[in-house]
């Protein structure tokens, strides 16, 4: 890593933040602002295979602990949060279908829904508002969140596992696509899924194919 001011800065900003560090403020703290994606790369590399990572989620940069010996260094038992069935699917609707309505979200599944999986996704800090669809009504639009993104080890949408790559990794075969998130979720033990009935109804159709 070439090191200079703004490298320097960068990595000084980072590490005193305790919260994801926007793009653009970076941007307005170092001299060379049309360099700044080379430098956070350059400090993205330096770290990648040490005790912590520059993570980029979304246009947010953050050091994190490594995944290698994240579970080393856990010094107190997580308490578990109980998912259902219902917020899980509402939630890998809303993650390959956003922006999307409530309404929509229910013609998807199949049937109505309370308004607790959206609470509770929501006080999770899986999903958000992000305005209002026009039509008659106006009625809210939910996306996922940075922490979602965060949660799931993705950097973008776009890395999320399509039908094309579950169906490659036997996923579509034996269960509703659902299952994937439903791991990832209960990965670090943080949430307790219900259990998936057999019967369950695939919701496999939503998942788009990614164009080539």
């Amino acid at each position: 890593m070439v090191e200079n001011r703004d490298t320097k800065i960068l990595e000084a900003i980072l590490f005193a933040s305790g919260e994801p560090v926007l793009e653009e403020d970076l941007k307005q703290k170092i001299i060379d602002k049309k360099n700044l994606q080379n430098f956070l790369e350059q400090l993205e590399n330096f770290y990648k295979n040490r005790g912590i990572n520059l993570i980029k989620t979304g246009n947010k940069w953050s050091f994190r602990t490594s995944n290698e010996i994240k579970d080393d260094l856990t010094i107190f038992k997580k308490q578990k949060r109980k998912l259902s069935r219902a917020a899980l699917e509402t939630l890998a609707i809303i993650a390959y279908q956003q922006p999307v309505t409530r309404s929509e979200i229910e013609n998807i599944r199949g049937v109505q829904m309370g308004r607790g999986s959206i609470d509770h996704l929501m006080e999770i800090g899986w999903i958000k508002p992000s305005g209002r669809k026009n039509i008659p009504g106006k009625p809210a639009l939910w996306s996922t969140t940075n922490l979602f993104l965060e949660h799931f080890g993705v950097k973008t949408l776009s890395d999320l596992p399509n039908k094309d790559e579950l169906k490659s990794s036997g996923f579509l075969e034996k269960r509703s696509a659902i299952a994937t998130i439903t791991d990832i979720a209960s990965n670090e033990n943080e949430f307790e899924v219900d259990n998936f009935p057999e019967e369950t109804e695939s919701l496999d159709d939503f998942i788009p194919k990614r164009e080539k």
